[in-house]
């Protein structure tokens, strides 16, 4: 499978916020996230880095 977990990275932690996304869609002022299942959550916060061997999406508080 090709998806990612969702990370909200806060100082040195990395919070898990959502699995199995499986699509990243930039909005007005946040991210939109939609996993393999068509649920879908509002995330205030900009892309810090994507590890795709690692299936991560890591995302920083703006």
């Amino acid at each position: 499978m090709c998806e990612a977990h969702a990370y909200l990275r806060r100082g040195d932690r990395e919070e898990l916020i959502f699995e199995n996304v499986d699509k990243v869609e930039p909005q007005n002022d946040c991210l939109l996230l939609e996993n393999i299942f068509g649920q879908r959550k509002m995330v205030k916060a900009r892309i810090k880095e994507l590890a795709l061997v690692d299936h991560k999406i890591i995302l920083e508080e703006e």
